[in-house]
């Protein structure tokens, strides 16, 4: 049963062993979802249930979707529903209202040629609709799209209103989690929590469920609740971010990184240079000038417990790197190298973060020097530089 699903999974690139397909089956005969009988169970159970059985991490959802849908729509190529589709054709400008009349014209299709449909549209649509009965759009009665009513349709982004959906899977609300799609504060969040070190700390607040049970049994059966302190993350980050010139283009990247940062590290210090760390960085932009804070000093004040991360595009003249008075924004006694060396060496865990393509590194010198400054420890701005980072920073 269900032997060629559990190959276009394996297909798919999805790591599912046999043990986690035969704890599938035993779900579905022990009637988990739905009826006993597993050929009774409704397509919608059994996709959450496969789900939840067959993958472990997260950042698989995306594949595993896109091969859920291969297997049970018959689409042979499943690159057909890989396109992005535009956010602007799916933008619902005004709610319209649909006649009786409208409404009992609206297309219909059978289940496999609704996906066949949908696969047309995607091939041939160029720009938004709205209030028709074909394209992919809002506000009419088309079969694709949201807003509008359709007995059986493609729900496409929005919120669901007449309930009629055929599936709601093939939105693939986890697309983001594709190590080529772009990032989001959530998703950084997860490549982050790579870099975990739990301690418990504060009052006696969670139940200590094996203490519990072993104190219990020892006291003759009479219950005796044993309580310890919450788990908090103990990770200690400092963060240096470069800001203004050409990381300008990375604003919404980088604050989506600190966003993410801030909220996954209790223990946090950040602050803020221009192109290189040299003798001075800051805590407030519009203060800068006004409030520095020597870089001796955050050396001194952070131990070498912290792992350092510096994001930057590394993007600048070589001499602001290896020369005095090589920054552009004022004569600097020393090169910006020495400063580099000197953060490496007080913090042993230190990567760097680059939010530039990794495609066009090798053809710019400074970032060269700036990947050797650091060890080689450079990595893009991506989900899965993130985890790589993250997994070097945990060790």
């Amino acid at each position: 049963m269900l032997i060629d699903f559990f190959y276009t999974l394996r297909a798919a690139k999805l790591p599912v062993s046999v043990k986690e397909y035969l704890t599938l089956l035993e779900a579905l005969q022990a009637g988990v979802v739905g009826p006993r009988n597993p050929e009774a169970c409704s397509l919608e159970d059994f996709y959450h249930l496969a789900r939840c059985t067959l993958v472990k991490d997260e950042k698989h959802y995306d594949k595993f979707d896109r091969a859920f849908a291969a297997y049970f729509h018959g689409v042979e190529h499943v690159a057909d529903f890989t396109r992005d589709i535009p956010a602007e054709w799916l933008r619902q400008a005004l709610q319209r209202l649909l006649s009786e009349e409208q409404k009992a014209a609206a297309p219909r299709y059978d289940y496999d040629q609704l996906f066949d449909e949908l696969r047309k549209r995607l091939e041939e649509q160029t720009e938004r609709h709205a209030g028709g009965n074909k394209w992919i759009g809002t506000g009419g009665t088309s079969p694709f799209g949201h807003g509008g009513h359709n007995p059986q349709g493609i729900r496409i982004g929005g919120k669901g209103g007449n309930r009629s959906a055929v599936k709601v899977w093939e939105q693939r609300l986890y697309r983001d989690y594709d190590d080529t799609q772009e990032l989001g504060t959530r998703n950084i969040k997860m490549a982050l929590r790579r870099l975990r070190r739990f301690a418990r700390e504060g009052s006696n607040l969670e139940l200590d469920l094996p203490d519990t049970i072993r104190a219990t049994a020892a006291n003759a059966g009479c219950l005796d609740i044993k309580m310890v302190p919450e788990r908090h993350n103990h990770v200690k980050v400092l963060l240096l971010m470069d800001v203004g010139g050409t990381m300008d283009e990375h604003i919404q990247r980088v604050e989506e990184l600190f966003s993410a940062a801030r909220a996954e590290f209790k223990h946090l210090v950040f602050y803020y240079f221009h192109n290189c760390v040299y003798d001075y960085v800051w805590k407030n932009n519009r203060r800068r000038y006004a409030e520095k804070i020597p870089t001796w000093d955050v050396i001194r004040t952070y131990n070498k417990d912290y792992k350092l991360i510096l994001v930057g595009d590394a993007t600048m003249s070589p001499y602001e790197i290896l020369q005095p008075g090589g920054s552009v924004e004022y004569n600097n006694d020393e090169p910006g190298a020495e400063w580099l060396q000197r953060l490496t060496h007080a913090y042993p865990h230190h990567v760097w973060i680059n939010p530039e393509p990794q495609g066009v590194w090798e053809y710019r010198q400074s970032i060269g020097i700036i990947r050797q400054l650091v060890g080689g420890r450079m990595y893009p701005l991506t989900l899965k530089g993130l985890e790589e980072a993250m997994r070097l920073l945990s060790k």
